[in-house]
């Protein structure tokens, strides 16, 4: 279905930037644990000890296992209140009829997920921002999505501002973007230069990477993912759930159709099904003008992720991850992700590397790339220190967690 973007439905969602939204669904994760914390991992490919194996990671500083950086995206109870009418009312149909699209997301953590947290999250719209194309003169609506995740006392762990944007398009079978685009096939030789890609990763581990002897310049040793299949597609919900889009099975799926009619269409026998199945339904796919089924873009983000992790090694921090999600990743892609380290400082007095970072397939189409900073130890300044939140966020966090404790008690 096509839609125009209005300026009052651009009104309305600036209305609503800083109101706590309640979540849709109930975490995929209630409380961390090793299990889900390895099936994450699992899930984006990540075979680090430092997520999965106890034994492991109980000799490194963090004495257990730690969560993966993006494995936030499964975790956070929801403590919002119900919006009042007024305000639920400025939510309503915000931008219907528009497609909508994941366009990156930017991280910043400040402490560990250790099994046994139970992570509390508050949502909201941070920012609004209207483009238009100087190409087509079509318009476009970008909304970020603050989750700010707090401990039970409401100390600050980590923020994601999630962005999407909405366009005004036709769909994009109408635009023919992708019409002289088929689905990639492969050689045996093709097959063996990524396998030697995979072959040739290197994961620092417990050996120490000191910021004295890091250099500008310096590589980060490639990642390999792909070629995507429907199995990646299956592992990662496996891992992350269903994003809080509440599609499950069967009574579920019934009990979700009832509320969320929109959100099913008609298969070719009559049977309702997600809209989200374009990611696993190649048929679907190609009914919209897409030569295959592709991925989310939260994939690409944990991928970036691990090519970090493992060239920081487990002494080191990642503070922030910054990435822009630019195409698509279609089932039967490759990727490979790189790395290059481009500053060296003191952020807070703590020794930090700046890295961008790239996920480029085998069109050689970069379609995810971003920043990030390392925390490093270091001969002079000493180990790790984890860094503290900006003030701004801990009042906020500790303001919601007083608003949840009081709608509790009030059996909010």
């Amino acid at each position: 279905m096509s839609g125009e973007l209005t300026d009052a439905d651009v009104d309305r969602a600036r209305r609503t930037i800083g109101i706590p939204t309640p979540g849709r669904s109930t975490a995929w994760v209630d409380q961390a644990d090793a299990s889900s914390i390895g099936h994450f991992a699992f899930g984006y490919g990540d075979d680090n000890p430092l997520w999965h194996d106890e034994g492991y990671a109980g000799r490194t500083r963090w004495r257990g296992i730690i969560a993966p950086p993006t494995y936030l995206i499964a975790v956070g109870v929801n403590e919002a209140p119900p919006l009042d009418p007024e305000t639920k009312a400025l939510f309503k149909g915000l931008f219907s009829g528009l497609g909508k699209y994941y366009a990156g997301v930017d991280f910043e953590w400040w402490r560990p997920v250790v099994a046994g947290d139970v992570l509390h999250v508050e949502r909201s719209t941070s920012d609004v921002e209207v483009k238009t194309s100087a190409f087509s003169g079509s318009r476009s609506v970008i909304e970020t999505y603050q989750s700010l995740y707090v401990d039970r006392l409401g100390e600050c762990v980590a923020v994601r501002r999630e962005r999407y944007v909405s366009a005004e398009r036709s769909g994009t079978k109408a635009s023919g973007k992708h019409a002289d685009l088929a689905r990639q096939e492969w050689t045996a030789e093709g097959i063996a230069a990524l396998d030697a890609v995979y072959e040739a990763e290197e994961r620092r581990g417990a050996v120490s990477r000191w910021w004295e002897e890091v250099e500008v310049g310096d590589l980060l040793v490639p990642v390999m993912k792909g070629p995507l299949t429907m199995v990646d597609i299956i592992s990662m919900h496996m891992g992350m759930g269903w994003g809080g889009y509440d599609v499950g099975p069967l009574r579920y799926a019934w009990d979700l159709r009832r509320r969320v009619p929109s959100f099913y269409e008609l298969d070719p026998f009559g049977v309702p099904d997600v809209v989200q199945r374009l990611h696993w339904d190649a048929d679907r796919a190609q009914e919209l003008g897409l030569p295959a089924p592709y991925d989310y873009g939260q994939m690409r983000t944990a991928w970036l992720s691990h090519l970090i992790t493992n060239w920081m090694g487990d002494d080191a921090w990642l503070v922030r991850l910054e990435s822009d999600t630019r195409g698509f990743n279609f089932h039967g892609d490759a990727h490979i992700c790189v790395g290059e380290v481009t500053g060296l400082r003191l952020e807070d007095g703590l020794p930090a590397a700046d890295l961008a970072v790239a996920a480029m397939n085998q069109r050689e189409e970069v379609t995810c790339s971003g920043t990030a900073t390392v925390l490093l130890p270091s001969h002079e300044h000493g180990p790790v220190r984890l860094p503290r939140p900006p003030e701004d966020l801990r009042l906020r966090a500790a303001s919601s967690a007083v608003e949840a404790a009081r709608s509790r008690a009030a059996g909010g």
